[in-house]
């Protein structure tokens, strides 16, 4: 069975991230989330409610694709996570040049960690290239339209934060 494995904050989860999440399901037959626990980043969301929000889009996409998805909470290693999960591949996404830098890194010091595991890279769809977590509480918490850029009930939940 191939695991793969899709970490992330997503703080909040959007359509950038679903839009990775359905095109990885194509190249595993077990995908995990991993929610990283990042108490560095100071997350808006708390860990329970990430978890929910990432698990009420993946029976979204489960729904629509098949397949298995697992939402896993992690505050480890990357590459720890992996191994504790089975995963064998590592997914990441990828919007722009700066990610690649980032990710370039990352992947040089996980095969250092463990060079069985691999990662894959999916670039983003164009329409959601410009999609970051970080900028999308920007434009709630200034009160501006989010939904364009994550699911409905992500809206309704920071127009609740921001209120």
């Amino acid at each position: 069975m191939r695991i793969g494995l899709y970490p992330g904050t997503f703080d909040p989860v959007t359509l950038g991230h679903t839009d990775i999440i359905t095109r990885a399901m194509a190249l595993v037959d077990r995908l995990v989330i991993g929610v990283a626990i990042n108490r560095d980043k100071g997350p808006l969301f708390p860990l329970e409610e990430r978890v929910a929000m990432v698990q009420a889009e993946c029976r979204a996409i489960t729904s629509k694709t098949g397949g298995e998805i697992v939402v896993h909470p992690f505050e480890n290693l990357l590459i720890d996570c992996a191994r504790d999960v089975g995963a064998g591949i590592i997914i990441r996404g990828l919007r722009a040049v700066a990610d690649f830098e980032y990710e370039f890194q990352m992947v040089g010091m996980n095969r250092a960690l463990d060079s069985s595991i691999e990662t894959v890279f999916l670039m983003a769809d164009a329409r959601r290239q410009a999609i970051a977590s970080k900028l999308v509480k920007e434009i709630a918490r200034l009160g501006g339209d989010v939904s364009k850029f994550v699911p409905p009930p992500v809206v309704d939940a920071l127009r609740v934060r921001y209120s």
